[in-house]
Order: structure tokens, then C-alpha cells, then sequence
């Protein structure tokens, strides 16, 4: 089952430097239910995590301090974690980005600009049926 908030929404654990996209991947995610929580860089974001519980976390890559990759890497890596649903939103879309989110074991990969609908059907699929077996 996954982690739920205020009224049974899915929770989602957004992480971007960019106040702008933070805002507007929340808000889209927001008007389809879910509970949204942020963070502003991966280190945030792995102090957050364990308090948050959520059923999904969406990360940027290009982010100072410690970018969405590391932040993934260090997820998987904890026991804790190593099954949380991940997302990648990212301008970064070359083959060799994709190629790393694979290998650390991302379950989807949204380039920017993203359509909001996709973004919010791939986070509904992620919260709905966890892990996927296959990253997109």
C-alpha cells in the first residue's frame, strides 16, 4: 500500500531547484489528488524522504549540492528507500542521461519541458502500482 496523506491522497516527494517548476509540477499534481511535498536540492531531499514516506519521488538532475542522479543512487542504497518509486524530470536528455537512470534504477524518465498530463499519468502509475519493472 502505498504511503498516503491528509484524506488518502498519494503522497509525492517533489524535488527541483527551480521554484517555478517545483510550483508547477505540484500544482498539476495537486489538482489530480496528490498530496505534494518539496524539496529544493537530493540532500534535502534524503533528510526529507523518511519523515515524508511518500508513494513517489519526482528529481530534477541539474541541482547544486547534490544532483538528482547521486540523489537516486543514495536512495536505491538505502534499504529503507531501495524500493521507492522514482521519477526523473530533467531537461538533461541525452542518450548517456537516459542510459544512467537505467542503471541506477530509475522507473521513469520526463524530459522538460513535460507534458502535464504524461507527468501526472506516469506519477499515478508509479504511486498506483509501485516499482516498475521496466524504466521508461
Amino acid at each position: 500500500m502505498a504511503p498516503h496523506g491528509a484524506g488518502g491522497a498519494p503522497r509525492v516527494l517533489v524535488v527541483d531547484d527551480s521554484a517555478t517548476v517545483r510550483d508547477l509540477i505540484s500544482m498539476n499534481l495537486s489538482l489530480e489528488g496528490f498530496e505534494v511535498v518539496t524539496a529544493t536540492n537530493g540532500r534535502e531531499a534524503l533528510q526529507k524522504v523518511h519523515d515524508v514516506e511518500p508513494a513517489v519521488v519526482t528529481l530534477d538532475v541539474t541541482m547544486p549540492d547534490m544532483d538528482g542522479f547521486l540523489t537516486a543512487e543514495q536512495l536505491r542504497a538505502d534499504p529503507r528507500t531501495e524500493s521507492l518509486p522514482i521519477a526523473i524530470v530533467s531537461a538533461c536528455a541525452q542518450e548517456a542521461d537516459f542510459r544512467r537512470g537505467r542503471e541506477i534504477g530509475v522507473d521513469a524518465y520526463v524530459t522538460k519541458p513535460f507534458d502535464p498530463d504524461e507527468l501526472v499519468r506516469i506519477v499515478s502509475d508509479l504511486a498506483e502500482n509501485g516499482r516498475a519493472d521496466h524504466p521508461r
